[in-house]
C-alpha cells in the first residue's frame, strides 16, 4: 500500500470518529486545551501505527490509543492526579437495580458536572457506555479490566451520580443510555 493510498484510507475509517476521540479526551482531561493536545497526539499514534490495525472495529481502537495518550500525557503533565483514593464510605456499594437510577432529563451542565465529580475509575466506563454506547465487552478491553468490573463500576457510578443530582437538588432522575 503506498503512502497516499494509507492517508486515504486512515481518513475514511478515523474522520468520523474524530469527535469521540476528542470528546473522550475532553472527559478524561476536563478541559478543552488539554483535550486538544491529548487528541491530536493520539490521531498521530493512529497513524503512526495504522499498519497495526487489523479488523473493522476502528472506533474501540482509536479510544484505546487516546486512553493510552492521555495517561502518558498525565503522567508528564500532572504526575499528582494519577493517585486517586478508593473510600468505602465515599463510594458505597452498588444498587441491585442501576435501571432504577435517575439522570436522563437532567440538565447537561449539571450532569456534566457530576460526572467530572467521579473518581476516574467510574468516570471512563460511564462515559464509554452512556456517551459512546460501548457495549460491556468492548469497555472491559478498552480500560483492560474484566466485564465484572466494568459492571460493577457502571453500578457505583450510577449510584454516585444520583447521590450527587440529588444533593444539588436537582430532582430528576436518570436511566441508561443517555
Amino acid at each position: 500500500m503506498t503512502s497516499r493510498e494509507k492517508s486515504a484510507r486512515f481518513k475514511l475509517l478515523l474522520e468520523p470518529h474524530l469527535d469521540a476521540a476528542y470528546n473522550y479526551a475532553r472527559w478524561l482531561a476536563r478541559n478543552d486545551s488539554d483535550a486538544e493536545d491529548v487528541a491530536h497526539d493520539a490521531v498521530l499514534r493512529a497513524l503512526e501505527y495504522f499498519d497495526t490495525f487489523k479488523g473493522d472495529r476502528i472506533r474501540p481502537w482509536l479510544l484505546t490509543i487516546v486512553r493510552n495518550t492521555y495517561y502518558t500525557w498525565l503522567k508528564k503533565n500532572r504526575p499528582v492526579e494519577m493517585v486517586e483514593s478508593f473510600d468505602e464510605e465515599t463510594h458505597g456499594t452498588p444498587e441491585p437495580d442501576p435501571q432504577a437510577l435517575a439522570l436522563r432529563n437532567a440538565d447537561r451542565r449539571v450532569l456534566a458536572a457530576a460526572i467530572e465529580s467521579l473518581p476516574r475509575e467510574y468516570r471512563e466506563p460511564i462515559i464509554l457506555r452512556e456517551m459512546e454506547a460501548f457495549s460491556y465487552k468492548e469497555i472491559g478491553a478498552l480500560l483492560e479490566i474484566p466485564i465484572g468490573t466494568v459492571m460493577s463500576r457502571l453500578a457505583r457510578a450510577r449510584k454516585k451520580l444520583e447521590e450527587v443530582l440529588r444533593a444539588r437538588g436537582s430532582g430528576k432522575t436518570y436511566e441508561s443510555n443517555l
